[in-house]
């Protein structure tokens, strides 16, 4: 019984080992021998693509820490690029990076590089690849943008673009089945319409969310002036030369204790100093150095850039709307077809409730005649006739007498 039971435990060479992945890249001492430890959800490492200045792409394993620590994001910012979450589209400007969540395109940008979720999705592919060429050509090219607005613009770019495309080809879709439907109003037809509509709707809100994400972001200065990152580095290194500068002079004034030094001379110094600490330390928003000039951000060349896709996405979600109108102008031209029908209907059954009234009028004068007597009207013999005569002008009269009422009242078109 022993021997059966250790027949059935694998050898621990053998490659029929159980392995319970908790984590796809991890590659512990433990899974070797069939268990790993159980992981939370959001503290493993996940596949991510880093594309540099020069257009480089590499591909990284890098957990949630530390791209924390490096980036100097907070948690909750981490979880808008979570594939395991549903947020909306959004765009954060952060210290020391911009956090960019539109669509399929969930990445991270910084001064000097871009961190991208890896995936399979034809999106994220298309900005890998695009980004990486125009880098690439722009490599050698003076351009006015910095490092970061050209990857936050092709984000736009193509975000803008796939949404658009969508919207065209709902319209492809949709138009020709409501001019079907407008002719021919039939359950299978309905059945279309109300599936292309809850597309159109689900596509509206997410047209909708990317156009409020750019337009609050365009009335915040504030905002967008915290991601000029490359700027903010700029005044970043020139504030640790500067210190750097003062700790020299200052170590060096320690040395030479005994040298005797002129006041008028440190104080001018001391000014200089100052002054150039005052120059390259304006006041920031949050503590934090963001471009400023004068009273107010210098912000020109971000707003030039989201006013440019504002306009784009404004005319995807007029699309929606023109859209949304002929869905519901059509429905309106149903509603008042079957308004129509159904007024005929009823005219039809009025009509009818008429003739059924004035028929029963023949049934009483055959049930009075049908009783058990006998009649001494039927000893003349044209009286069956009269009776049949004057019985039918009677009811012709009543009947005539109707369309005459109904006429007077409008109920009737004639």
């Amino acid at each position: 019984m022993g021997e059966a039971r250790d027949s059935f435990l694998p050898e621990p060479s053998s490659s029929h080992v159980v392995q319970f992945d908790t984590n796809t890249h991890g590659n512990s001492l433990s899974q070797l021998f069939g268990f790993s430890t159980i992981k939370k959800r959001g503290h493993g490492s996940r596949s991510w693509i880093q594309i540099d200045q020069s257009g480089n792409s590499t591909v990284l394993e890098l957990d949630k820490g530390t791209l924390m620590r490096n980036c100097s994001l907070p948690a909750r910012d981490l979880r808008l690029l979570d594939p395991m979450f549903i947020y909306p589209s959004t765009i954060l400007g952060r210290e020391k990076a911009i956090v960019v969540n539109l669509e399929q395109i969930r990445c991270i940008i910084t001064a000097d590089e871009v961190i991208l979720m890896n995936s399979l999705d034809g999106c994220v592919l298309q900005y890998e690849s695009e980004l990486c060429k125009r880098l690439q050509i722009k490599r050698d090219q003076s351009d006015d943008l910095p490092f970061e607005f050209r990857a936050l613009e092709l984000a736009l770019e193509l975000t803008c673009m796939s949404l658009d495309a969508q919207v065209n080809e709902l319209q492809m879709e949709i138009y020709p089945v409501l001019d079907e439907l407008a002719t021919s109003i039939s359950t299978l037809n309905l059945e279309r319409v109300r599936r292309f509509k809850g597309h159109l709707l689900a596509l509206n809100r997410r047209v909708q969310k990317v156009r409020d994400e750019i337009e609050q972001l365009m009335d915040d200065d504030g905002d967008m002036a915290e991601m000029y990152l490359t700027e903010k580095k700029e005044r970043m290194e020139a504030y640790a030369t500067t210190n750097h500068y003062v700790q020299s002079i200052s170590s060096g004034s320690g040395l030479s204790k005994s040298a005797p030094v002129s006041p008028v001379s440190s104080s001018t110094g001391f000014h200089k100093l100052e002054r150039a600490l005052s120059s390259v330390l304006p006041s920031s928003r949050h503590g934090s150095m963001t471009s400023s000039s004068g009273n107010g951000y210098n912000i020109e060349k971000l707003e030039m850039l989201l006013e440019a896709y504002f306009v784009v996405i404004d005319n995807t979600h007029s699309k929606l709307l023109s859209l949304k109108e002929y869905i519901d102008d059509t429905e309106d031209l149903i509603n008042i077809k079957l308004g129509n029908v159904q007024n005929q209907l009823i005219q039809f059954e009025l009509l009818l409730t008429a003739a059924t009234f004035v028929a029963t009028i023949f049934a009483v004068v055959a049930g009075v005649f049908g009783m058990n007597f006998k009649p001494q009207i039927f000893d003349y013999t044209p009286a069956f006739n009269w009776v049949l005569v004057i019985t039918g002008i009677i009811c012709g009269i009543i009947y005539l007498s109707f369309l005459l009422y109904f006429k007077h009242k409008r109920i009737l078109p004639f």
